[in-house]
């Protein structure tokens, strides 16, 4: 018996392929709205993982248990004097403070010059947190901030733009007329931050870093207005917010909109809710498309019925039962909704991969995205055929056979 039913299943599937290759235009035409749903199921999952994958790898390295300071002050007080940086380090959650101070300067090494250089001013405790950002010599220490010493460290874009060809270590750098000499090389893929990235505000040719006395007295600034603070422990980020929140208020007068405080953990978090809802809302978009194909085979199954009259009245005759007809339809159904879905699959991966790799996105295979374009595929095989394949098991053999 089983057997039996093994055979006509075998023979039903051999029928339904021999049908599809056999109208290889009309398979094509109405697998077409298959293939673009899930491709587009695919490509749009992907892509968006990978960019929010991108970003959260970005924070990461930012590390857990890092605040970010950003001032805008008041008219009276603008920002940030070395006293108050050290009354937000002496608070008890606080391990350390690194005060920031970035701007885009001219620089010159003999005949070279370039007025698209970012400088970084930073203390030690940044390269303390930060020591993957070194690549050779050595990083900014608390002597060079305290005796405003005219030291830095390049980046590969700004060596490449001022030593072409040569070592910069050792060698004199003038910016802004002072001069400073290299003491270090940064790791350019360490480099390459979200925060430095938007610091830079677009084309650069490369960053300095020195100490940020020195890049105080560089940009005629005398206060710090943007610091990253690090937590003693991450979960002791909130408290560490509030220890904050009660010195900043009150160097402000706790006036409102002074200061802003971001949390690396909460942006985390944040981004990842707004990834799931856009993945929700693409999903959505594109299951259209998916609803346009399962019409269209629909359609291509409803003609194939009327198409192949004669032969279902035939094997009725013959003692076919209907559930045997219904089986054989459903089936090419299914096999040309799972024929769309496995091309999409193949479509939405080349484009997503095409995209992430020409945007710097990571890549990686969304199991989740493959599942689900190939499920709503067979879905849409089995609920858009069942109607013509229905049709088809009720036909009336004589009728049937009367349209001979």
């Amino acid at each position: 018996m089983i057997k039996r039913q093994w055979n006509m299943f075998t023979e039903n599937v051999s029928m339904s392929v021999a049908n599809i290759a056999g109208n290889k235009m009309r398979t094509f035409l109405t697998t077409l709205g298959i293939i673009i749903g899930v491709a587009a199921i695919i490509a749009l999952m992907t892509v968006v993982q990978g960019a929010t994958d991108t970003m959260n790898e970005q924070f990461d390295a930012m590390g857990l248990g890092t605040l970010r300071i950003s001032v805008t002050g008041t008219a009276l007080r603008r920002g940030l004097t070395d006293d108050d940086l050290q009354a937000l380090a002496a608070c008890e959650h606080v391990a350390g403070i690194s005060p920031s101070v970035s701007a885009t300067v001219t620089a010159k090494r003999g005949d070279v010059w370039s007025d698209r250089i970012v400088v970084n001013g930073n203390n030690d405790e940044y390269f303390r947190h930060n020591a993957d950002l070194l690549a050779r010599g050595r990083a900014i220490n608390a002597l060079d901030v305290e005796q405003e010493l005219r030291v830095c460290l390049i980046d590969g874009n700004a060596a490449r733009t001022l030593f072409l060809g040569e070592d910069p270590i050792g060698q004199t750098v003038y910016l802004e007329g002072f001069s400073y000499t290299v003491v270090g090389m940064i790791d350019e893929d360490e480099n390459a931050s979200l925060f430095s990235q938007i610091l830079q505000g677009g084309e650069t040719d490369g960053t300095v870093y020195v100490p940020y006395t020195a890049a105080k007295k560089l940009t005629g600034t005398a206060t710090v207005n943007t610091l990253e603070v690090y937590v003693t422990d991450s979960n002791d980020t909130d408290a560490a917010i509030e220890e904050m929140e009660v010195v900043l208020d009150g160097l402000f007068n706790y006036k409102d909109d002074t200061y802003t405080i971001i949390n690396m953990e909460s942006m985390t978090e944040a981004m990842n809710l707004m990834t799931s809802m856009m993945m929700s809302l693409l999903v959505g978009i594109a299951s259209i498309a998916l609803v346009v194909g399962g019409i269209g085979i629909m359609n291509m199954m409803l003609v194939t019925v009327t198409e192949r009259t004669t032969e279902i009245g035939l094997r009725k005759a013959l003692g076919a039962e209907p559930g045997q007809i219904q089986m054989q339809f459903l089936i090419e159904a299914i096999i040309l909704s799972l024929l769309g879905g496995v091309i999409g699959v193949i479509v939405g991966l080349t484009v997503s991969y095409a995209i992430c790799v020409n945007t710097d996105i990571l890549f990686s295979l969304n199991t989740f995205a493959i599942g689900l374009g190939v499920s709503f595929s067979a879905a849409v095989g089995i609920i858009f055929g069942w109607a013509p394949a229905r049709k088809a098991s009720n036909l009336n053999p004589i009728d049937a056979l009367r349209s001979m």
